[in-house]
């Protein structure tokens, strides 16, 4: 029966590693909690019970673009029963999404949507067959300062008559796996970890001296070596002065993104990148998550990530077509500053916490809009009120004394700054590692290397050279056939990209 539906539905013969057993445990009514590789075919194992299972099947996503990406790519399947719930919606296609909800199948929302009472009621009226945490990662990696909601996900699966729950993703080591766990309260989950290397991409990290070496390198590297590809920054500003800079000293077509783009010029960029039109995408985190592109041939990390976990998720976008691509992570002493800096800045200081909670005691009770205004503006960060208001929305604040409440604050505060340090360092020694770079990005997660390949590592001999274009061309030249064909298979998918 599941190769049937395989077939018909999706147009393949066999299941991937992993995917047969979590489509079982899911139609079985288990919680279940899946980490398989990037490219791996996650979407399957909730696209193919949604048609097994009586009712709707509900897909909480990280991203507004992501969503639509998936939204897009089950309707390009022939499937109408699908719809993306989300802030980029007016008033009108929100509620007639509403309305419409016992005719669907599949329906994409974001954590903060569903904190909104009138969604949560018209779900409650609904069948609820699964509820699907893609990329569930982000609760414990975005949760816990820059975006709460995700930590009020089992709360609301609670109120939807606790519907079997399947947790997603691509990368997480033994912390983040129990953190994602305990957030979502499914601790007996059935579990199918599998590895997180990927074969395909050789890793190369280089320290240089100073930053102005690394923008020469950079630009030399991109310049040379076959694309398209991504580059990482820790910020806007730097996305935004390297992508001119290669644009002005290359023939490569190049565009920044970030989240302080307006959304509809973030979707055109994707879009463009997606069908070959980009070469290079300068980019902050706010990039890739869910981009559906296989023939991503490098990842550059400009500003390494906080966390290994991070890493892990951004090379990840490389090689999705299994064929042989690099990633490339430059750094140098200064660089520690701007995350140790950003760390920081997700809490309120020692200085300004006791004003903060003297102000809202006396106002008390506020409604959440007006504690997070009241918190941003005694100089919080956006993140910072986010974290603060979620640590007092957890407690009896009446039951405190306003010496107490501080003190049970500052406590949470350090045992954070703790952790987000501890991962920064993590970060960094893997980048100093003295050996096999492989071996040691595994066993950061209980793994081991089990075999000997070509292009492994800068330290067992990966040469960058292998990675080289094979000639000078001009990407601004018109297509040739082989690229529209390469350029249709793209706008299509491959049965649109589900696997």
């Amino acid at each position: 029966m599941l190769e049937k539906i395989l077939k018909d539905r999706f147009g393949y013969s066999q299941f991937r590693e992993g995917q047969r057993e979590v489509i079982e445990d899911v139609l079985n009514k288990k919680d279940v909690f899946a980490m398989l590789p990037t490219g791996s075919g996650k979407s399957l194992c909730y696209l193919l019970p949604g048609y097994m299972m009586r009712g709707l099947v509900v897909i909480v996503s990280p991203l507004l673009s992501l969503m639509e990406d998936q939204c897009q790519q089950i309707h390009m399947l022939g499937e109408k029963r699908a719809a993306s719930l989300n802030s980029f919606l007016n008033a009108k296609e929100k509620a007639i999404i509403l309305e419409r909800l016992r005719q669907l199948k599949f329906l994409f929302i974001s954590p903060e949507m569903l904190q909104t009472d009138r969604v949560i009621h018209k779900l409650s009226k609904c069948q609820i067959s699964l509820f699907v945490v893609d990329e569930a990662h982000c609760i414990s990696q975005w949760g816990h300062e820059f975006r709460p909601d995700y930590l009020k996900l089992a709360d609301v699966r609670e109120s939807l008559g606790n519907p079997a729950c399947l947790a997603l993703t691509a990368t997480a080591n033994a912390k983040v796996r129990h953190d994602i766990l305990t957030q979502l309260r499914i601790t007996g989950a059935s579990q199918h970890i599998y590895s997180i290397d990927r074969e395909n991409i050789a890793l190369h990290v280089y320290k240089l001296n100073h930053i102005d070496r690394k923008i020469t390198e950079t630009i030399e590297t991109v310049s040379n070596i076959k694309g398209p590809g991504i580059i990482y920054f820790y910020s806007r500003e730097w996305a935004e002065r390297l992508s001119r800079m290669i644009e002005n000293q290359t023939n490569l077509r190049v565009a920044y993104y970030h989240g302080g783009l307006q959304m509809e010029d973030r979707l055109l960029i994707q879009h463009q990148f997606l069908n070959n039109q980009l070469d290079i995408i300068c980019c902050t985190n706010a990039f890739g998550m869910g981009i559906n592109k296989p023939n991503v041939r490098f990842v550059i990390h400009f500003h390494y990530p906080r966390e290994i976990n991070s890493y892990i998720q951004e090379i990840g976008r490389a090689g999705r077509d299994g064929l042989p691509s690099i990633a490339v992570a430059f750094y140098c002493d200064e660089d520690r500053v701007l995350p140790q800096a950003l760390i920081e800045s997700e809490y309120p200081d020692q200085e300004t916490l006791p004003r903060i909670l003297q102000r809202m005691m006396s106002r008390y009770p506020l409604t959440e809009t007006d504690t997070l205004s009241l918190f941003m503006e005694e100089g919080c960060s956006e993140t910072a009120a986010r974290f603060l208001q979620y640590q007092l929305s957890q407690i009896n604040i009446k039951a405190y004394a306003i010496e107490e409440l501080g003190a049970y604050i500052e406590r949470k505060i350090q045992s954070r700054k703790k952790q987000k340090l501890q991962e920064l360092d993590d970060m960094e020694s893997w980048l100093k590692t003295k050996g096999c770079r492989r071996e040691a990005l595994l066993k950061f997660y209980g793994e081991r290397k089990t075999k000997t390949m070509a292009q492994c590592c800068d330290y067992c001999g990966s040469s960058i050279n292998e990675f080289k274009k094979a000639k000078e061309t001009d990407p601004k030249a018109p297509l040739t056939s082989n690229s529209w064909r390469e350029t249709l298979r793209q706008l299509l998918g491959e049965k649109a990209g589900i696997r």
